[in-house]
């Protein structure tokens, strides 16, 4: 194999990979935010210690989205996709009132 053949197929596999990666990353969900419209519609809370239990009934100790049925995150995931806001990412110590108990 010539020496240009070689640097051409190095140079398209290169080219390849770093068009792959960049998807990939766009591809990733955006964080949800709190003041986005769909996180204030159910009052999520990047941190569910923070959540005010006379604003939020159905708060109670230990709930997060961690434990959560909605939550798509695996396990000791920081952020992971939620089904209650399209797929965007929520932190898994967050709480919000579509908590409900992961079976």
């Amino acid at each position: 194999m010539t020496q240009r053949r070689k640097f051409l197929i190095q140079t398209v596999s290169l080219a390849a990979l770093t068009l792959g990666g960049s998807l990939a990353v766009r591809a990733q969900a955006a964080k949800l935010e709190e003041s986005d419209p769909a996180a204030t519609a159910i009052s999520y809370k990047h941190d569910a210690t923070k959540v005010d239990a006379k604003k939020s009934p159905t708060w109670a100790a230990g709930r997060n989205c961690a434990n959560c049925q909605l939550y798509q995150g695996k396990a000791g995931e920081a952020w992971g996709a939620c089904a209650a806001v399209g797929g965007k990412l929520v932190n898994a110590k967050g709480w919000c009132v579509a908590w409900s108990k992961k079976a």
